[in-house]
């Protein structure tokens, strides 16, 4: 306790220091994961895909980051267990932030996909076994978010195996291709529309005032994504076709109608990814800041401080801006060979997965639910479509993170300790 009372204002400096070096970390790997697709198809290039990232990972760490943000920062711990030692909590919280915000950097330079909820919670359940003791870590709950990183890769594969049989069946395997391809991809459009509306409308939009009954959220979702599907069938009518491209790459007229839908899905995937992903660097921040501000009290809900997330959502930009090149080309091209209307199927996958499980409070790694999704679409195509090495390479990679988090944050929580005390 007399930890917080005499370096206060210096611990919660400290944690934000190290809460943008996480975001920065995240930015740099998970973002670069996010928009990986459609740079991989070439729908995109890296600085388009850099300032989709800035405003749609922005947005969703500012308007939908709340939600998730309660699991990590209550959920993997039990807090009672540090109340009459508030000061542990807080130093183990910020040994977290510096610990997996140093490996996401680390793994990012060397350009391995990794996951930072790996990351953060092992960072928070190893500082939290060597302060208390195994008690304090909420096993039943860990357990559920360690089956979630199963589940939602192939919750996202099954979504995206159908999504892309969907579009063989319905474009590809018919006799006019690219007059089909016109006419559903407006469809696909609607759909990507409304999975962000649904979620962001009643579930992330509270806090900045707009209370809307179920029915209004629906309807008002259901409006935004007819306009979204008009706007996008304007401009695929708009839009010329040169039947010689055919020649030079079977179906390039088709792809070019997906790509515009590739971009409509990249901004889903940013904000998708800033609703979840941004609790893992600000969640451990706002405890340590709460705990602070109320002297040492410890409780189960607090309100998040106003800069936090934006700090957030500042960090995870610029990491992506200045590290996020070499991971994007892994996931863009590593798995299987991308096109548009593949990599649509794919990054629709894993946003419909990313938002309902943001929208449930539940923490999922955003990694696993896009590798799980690009392997639905290959696995469409067949099992020799993946490039195996590569995804035994990932997997080995994840293995990794999980104790590589939690062994660097007991370290950096002892010499926390012996600097403060």
């Amino acid at each position: 306790m007399d930890i917080i009372a005499n370096y206060g204002t210096t611990l919660v400096l400290v944690a934000a220091l190290f809460g943008f070096l996480m975001a920065w970390g995240i930015g740099a790997n998970d973002v670069a994961n996010a928009m990986g697709t459609s740079v991989g198809t070439k729908s995109l290039t890296i600085r388009q895909a850099i300032i989709i990232a800035m405003i749609f990972e922005f947005a969703g760490a500012y308007l939908a980051g709340g939600e998730v943000t309660a699991t990590i920062r209550n959920g993997i711990i039990d807090s009672n267990a540090f109340v009459d030692s508030p000061d542990l909590l807080v130093l183990g919280m910020i040994a977290s932030l510096l610990a997996a915000g140093a490996w996401l950097i680390l793994a990012s330079y060397f350009g391995w996909p990794v996951s930072t909820t790996h990351s953060i919670i092992g960072a928070i359940v190893g500082f939290a076994v060597v302060s208390i003791g195994p008690e304090a870590v909420q096993w039943s709950k860990f357990g559920g978010i360690v089956g979630s990183w199963v589940i939602t890769p192939a919750i996202s594969g099954v979504i995206a195996y159908f999504m892309f049989i969907s579009v063989q069946k319905l474009i590809f395997n018919t006799d006019d291709p690219l007059n089909n391809a016109k006419r559903y991809v407006p469809f696909y459009m609607f759909l990507t529309a409304l999975v962000i509306c649904l979620v962001t409308i009643k579930k992330g939009l509270t806090h900045v005032g707009l209370h809307l009954s179920d029915g209004e959220g629906i309807l008002l979702s259901i409006a935004i994504s007819i306009a979204v599907a008009f706007a996008g069938w304007i401009y695929i009518r708009g839009q010329k076709y040169n039947p010689q491209d055919d020649s030079k790459m079977h179906f390039a007229n088709v792809e070019k109608v997906f790509g515009i839908l590739m971009v409509i899905t990249a901004c889903a995937m940013a904000f998708a990814h800033g609703s979840n992903d941004v609790a893992n660097a600000i969640g451990p921040l706002s405890a340590v800041a709460s705990i602070v501000a109320s002297g040492g009290e410890i409780s189960s809900q607090a309100a998040i401080a106003w800069w936090i997330l934006p700090l957030g959502g500042i960090g995870i930009v610029i990491g992506l801006a200045t590290m996020g090149e070499k991971v994007m080309a892994t996931v863009g091209t590593g798995i299987t060979h991308l096109t548009p209307s593949r990599g649509f199927a794919a990054q629709l996958a894993t946003a419909a997965t990313v938002v309902i499980a943001s929208g449930t409070g539940l923490p999922i790694s955003t990694t696993q639910t896009l590798v799980g999704a690009v392997m639905g679409v290959g696995l469409a195509r067949g099992i020799a479509a993946l490039n195996l090495g590569v995804l035994r390479n990932i997997v080995v990679s994840w293995i990794i993170t999980l104790p590589a988090g939690a062994i660097l944050a007991i370290a950096i929580f002892y010499v926390l300790q012996a600097c403060f005390s």
